[in-house]
This record gives structure tokens, C-alpha cells and sequence, in this order.
């Protein structure tokens, strides 16, 4: 039997992907958690053989939550299920120790046999992410600026660009107006960039919306 810990802040996501489990006979959801830390609480209380994870959470996002996690349960498996297209932050995903990552534009068709395939200890990747891996390792050139951003710059990067207010951003995250204000000053420095306009022409030129 997998033992799997569901963590979308969403109620409604929850209900949904319980509901697409509830008749998998070799898959149990054991628990669920809407934020960050209640996932941290929950690992360290319970043994799960996958978790079920978003990338958007409040409190402590996913990124920050899977260094955590492999750092105290490294054994446990990780699949990524979020909005966020692959190819923008599946390799970030993996390179810090997910098992697998999965859009919620195909999470019906394949749940079961990603959560199969990661809690047997295989990586499980769409053939988006495949390519796009393949592209990045092809290249061989030397790292583009949003490659330097942390792996929070990365995102406030990504939702600036999107058009996202620094205040609708801070909410998301669950962090205050000013921090995210440093994390784009930051972001700007790094990419040598002047403002919003050109950190959403620079992700629209290098493919990070699509």
C-alpha cells in the first residue's frame, strides 16, 4: 500500500485528488495539509512513502519545503503537482530532491501512474520536461541570468512577470511588501534589469511563460 500526504492549500484540490484515489486499491491518502509548515508538522509525526505536494503554498513555499524535507525524511518521495509549466520549474523542482513533477492541466490522466512510479523509487517526468532537460543540457553554455536568481527570486520573477503586484505576491507567499520589494531589487541586480517591464520582456524573449 503508498501511503501518500496530499498538500495544496486549496480545499477544493484536496477533495478533487482524494476523490481520483479513493478507488486506487494499492494507494491510500493518509492525511492532508494546507499550508507549508502543516506538512512539516505532519512528516515528522507520520511516515508517508509520497507526498503529494504544490509549489504555491502559504507559510513555507514548495521549494523551501522540499530542501526541508529531504534534509529530515530523505527517503520520501516527492511529486510536484502545480500550475506552473514544467519546463519553468521542473528542473528546480527535481534538482532539489522531488522525485517527479506534474501539471494540474494533466493531473487526471496521470496521478496514479506518477504516484506509482515515484513511490517505487523512479523519477517520473512528462516529455515537456524531458526536452526540456535535454535543451538545457545540450546547450552546454554558460548560465543564463535568471539562472542565478535563488530559487525564491526565481519565482517572485516569474509572478512579476506574470503581472502579479507586489502586494498580490507577498500574499501568495505569506510574506511581508517589503520583503518581496528586497527579493526585487535583488532579482533586478542579478539580471541587470531596471524594472517590471523588462523583467516581463526578458521572460517573454526566453520562454519562462509558456
Amino acid at each position: 500500500m503508498i501511503r501518500v500526504l496530499i498538500a495544496d492549500d486549496h480545499p477544493i484540490v484536496r477533495k478533487g485528488l482524494k476523490t481520483i484515489l479513493k478507488d486506487i486499491p494499492d494507494i491510500k491518502v493518509e492525511d492532508e495539509a494546507g499550508d507549508g509548515l502543516e506538512v512539516m508538522e505532519k512528516i515528522r509525526k507520520t511516515d508517508y512513502d509520497v507526498l503529494v505536494l504544490d509549489l504555491s503554498m502559504p507559510k513555507l513555499d514548495g521549494f523551501e519545503a522540499i530542501k526541508r524535507i529531504k534534509a529530515e525524511k530523505p527517503e520520501m518521495a516527492i511529486l510536484i503537482l502545480s500550475m506552473n509549466p514544467e519546463e519553468v520549474f521542473g528542473i528546480r523542482a527535481l534538482n532539489l530532491g522531488a522525485s517527479g513533477y506534474l501539471s494540474k492541466d494533466i493531473a487526471l490522466e496521470q496521478l496514479v501512474p506518477a504516484i506509482r512510479r515515484v513511490a517505487s523509487g523512479k523519477v517520473f517526468i512528462s516529455q515537456v520536461l524531458a526536452e526540456s532537460i535535454a535543451q538545457n543540457i545540450s546547450r552546454g553554455s554558460p548560465k543564463l541570468p535568471h539562472e542565478h536568481l535563488s530559487d525564491r527570486e526565481y519565482q517572485i520573477m516569474i509572478m512579476i512577470a506574470k503581472g502579479k503586484s507586489l502586494k498580490a505576491i507577498g500574499a501568495e507567499l505569506s510574506v511581508s511588501v517589503k520583503t518581496i520589494s528586497t527579493h526585487r531589487t535583488h532579482i533586478m541586480e542579478k539580471m541587470k534589469l531596471e524594472n517590471n517591464a523588462q523583467i516581463v520582456t526578458y521572460a517573454l524573449q526566453n520562454g519562462l511563460l509558456t
